[in-house]
């Protein structure tokens, strides 16, 4: 047990909470002052620096450790969503679909399944703008971007260490690749519940709309183009990322060791450059790709991954039982309880790193030290411990779809959508959404796996 995960005191995950509640709430309070990435910034750097420079000053060679630990996380994060995203950004799908609900229903299932091969960011990518344009002459369509978010940026990507950085992470701490591939039964049940109650919805909210605007909005969601996929050679590059991964996690060339840092950010990094700089500027240009959305992600979370490194530490050590939080001893031991408890966190903390703390927990259960390929270590222990695994990577990969903040590709769709003149729900209506949708499917998960 370290002394810092120990003795941290609970006051040092305020300014975690903070900075929450500054991305709740400043779009309502300040919408226009919000709108730039500069002031995202300065507020970012008023919460977290001062975290930054407590845990470096005050705990010593231990505190600076950890916000290393946390920044090399950052960066493979930020690099690997950086690079589906300029990727993706330059594969146009010309034409339109009909953005009728069966239609929209439709792209949502296709994102399901691409979302395994692409991750959810570059599915997500690489769909949301041409959903939109399918949708432009409806007038209610916050909804479609909102379940959008739910399946293709988040529930979908649960069948390969590709689909979330959850996963990914899980690979790379020693689960096999096609280990993940045995949560279809889950993957199935939410994806396809998500699907018909979405159906149902965009039916009712189109059939309101046709009531009560003139002429036929049957007639205008229904007029579209052929569909044509330009910028094909970059779903070469996206091949290419996902060989990147594999490779860096099998440790290819490395005699098994996973690579170290700097080479799989490297290569990602060449493979975007080479992507932006092939890709014809008109591509870009019909897809209104801009960098601001990977901008506002790349700052909020620099402030995330820092303001949280206290939360984790503390969430940690209380796992472990070296440390009591407000009295009260850490009591997670079931399937169940783990799916909750890394679901809700991952609502609010990243689920990248969540995932990994209630990982090294389990490990910890069943005697496995938390070093090295742990996570692997922990499914030899026997079928217990797989079902402890499958309830902390369901909770983590489909309960960061209850914020915003939950999964990185959340808030870059919430960017793209509004500027595309969507008007999205508020955090907190977001948050509406979540409750209303997605807690009954996730309780039915619980009564169907994890009983």
């Amino acid at each position: 047990m370290t002394a810092l995960a120990a003795e941290l005191p609970l006051a040092a995950v305020v300014p975690f909470f903070l900075l929450l509640a500054a991305i709740a709430v400043s779009p309502l309070a300040f919408p226009h002052w919000w709108e730039s990435n500069r002031n995202k910034a300065i507020v970012v750097a008023i919460i977290s620096l001062p975290v930054a420079l407590y845990l470096a000053t005050a705990w010593g060679p231990e505190g600076r450790t950890v916000l290393a630990e946390r920044a090399l996380e950052y960066v493979s994060f930020i690099v690997l969503l950086a690079a589906l995203f300029v990727i993706s950004g330059g594969v146009y799908i010309q034409g339109t679909w009909a953005g009728t609900p069966l239609v929209n229903t439709a792209m949502l299932g296709v994102g399901a399944l691409l979302a395994n091969l692409t991750g959810t960011t570059g599915a997500s990518v690489l769909l949301i703008r041409p959903l939109l344009r399918a949708n432009r002459s409806r007038q209610r369509k916050a909804h479609i971007v909102v379940f959008f978010i739910f399946v293709v940026s988040n529930c979908a990507g649960l069948l390969t260490p590709l689909g979330d950085p959850p996963l990914f992470l899980g690979f790379l701490k020693g689960v096999p690749f096609e280990w993940t591939l045995r949560l279809w039964p889950q993957w199935l049940v939410v994806n396809l519940a998500l699907l018909a109650i979405f159906n149902v919805w965009d039916q009712v909210v189109f059939d309101r709309e046709e009531k009560e605007r003139p002429g036929s909005q049957l007639e205008q969601v229904m007029q579209h183009e052929p569909l044509r996929v330009r910028g094909v050679a970059n779903l070469l590059f996206l091949v290419a990322v996902a060989a990147t991964i594999i490779a860096a996690g099998r440790g290819w060339r490395t005699d098994g060791r996973p690579w170290g840092f700097g080479s799989q950010e490297a290569m990602l990094a060449v493979l975007a450059l080479a992507a932006y700089a092939l890709t014809p500027k008109e591509y870009r240009e019909k897809n209104e790709f801009r960098f601001g959305p990977i901008v506002e992600v790349a700052v909020l979370f620099a402030g995330i991954f820092i303001t949280m490194a206290p939360a984790l530490e503390i969430l940690n050590a209380w796992g472990r039982g070296q440390r009591e939080v407000l009295g009260m001893a850490f009591a997670v031991t079931q399937p169940w309880q783990f799916f909750w408890a890394t679901g809700v966190l991952s609502s609010v903390l990243d689920n990248a790193p969540t995932y990994l703390s209630f990982s090294a927990t389990a490990a910890g259960l069943y005697g496995v030290p938390a070093h090295g390929p742990f996570v692997g270590g922990l499914l030899g222990t026997g079928p217990e411990a797989a079902r402890v695994l499958a309830a902390i990577s369901t909770g983590a990969v489909f309960m960061g779809a209850n914020t915003y903040i939950g999964n990185g590709p959340n808030f870059m769709v919430k960017a793209i959508a509004e500027a595309g003149g969507v008007r999205m729900p508020s955090f907190f209506g977001y948050l509406g959404y979540s409750l209303g949708v997605l807690i009954p499917v996730f309780v039915a998960v619980t009564w169907l796996f994890f009983r």
